[in-house]
């Protein structure tokens, strides 16, 4: 199997987060963080987009999706409307 490179970009208002990266040697996919400055609160049925701070760049021929975190998921609610949310393979932009 070859490498593969995703051209990551991380945006001005995460310039303090870390770029995603796995968790173990094992894990499945990587962690996307939450570029927000302040806690946020969501009522129950509330929605909200939350920005990663990043940028990436499929290389064709691949797609990315966003999942919801099995834990946060079952202990507190949070999920991914649209789940997975898919990223098509010529998808080049911000991730909110």
């Amino acid at each position: 199997m070859s490498l593969l490179v995703v051209p990551i970009r991380r945006l001005p208002h995460a310039a303090d987060l870390p770029l995603p990266a796995a968790a173990t040697a094992v894990s499945a996919g990587v962690d996307l963080l939450a570029a927000i400055h302040h806690a946020m609160t969501l009522r129950n049925g509330e929605r909200a987009v939350i920005p990663t701070g990043i940028a990436i760049a499929l290389p064709v021929g691949h797609e990315a999706q966003v999942r919801p975190r099995s834990g946060l998921a079952a202990t507190y609610g949070v999920t991914v409307l649209d789940r997975p949310g898919d990223l098509a393979e010529d998808f080049e932009g911000k991730i909110d």
